[in-house]
């Protein structure tokens, strides 16, 4: 699976290529980093919020940790 993803993004990138010229894969690559990076940083937020979520539902709702026997 992962060599088919791969093939197609080949495919794409020379398609690309032969598009837009190779004058343009610079700016192409760099709207891709920044892409990526962006992804990275939501998904860090996103993990960060559901984990700090997890962590309020795990807590007990009486404060004084008395609970009943």
């Amino acid at each position: 699976m992962g060599s088919d993803l791969l093939i197609i993004l080949l495919v794409i990138l020379v398609l690309v290529v032969m598009w837009r010229g190779p004058k343009t894969l610079p700016k192409l690559g760099e709207a891709l980093g920044r892409g990526v990076k962006e992804a990275k940083t939501e998904a860090t937020k996103a993990q960060a919020e559901i984990q700090s979520r997890t962590s309020d539902d795990a807590t007990p709702s009486d404060p004084s940790g008395d609970r009943p026997a």
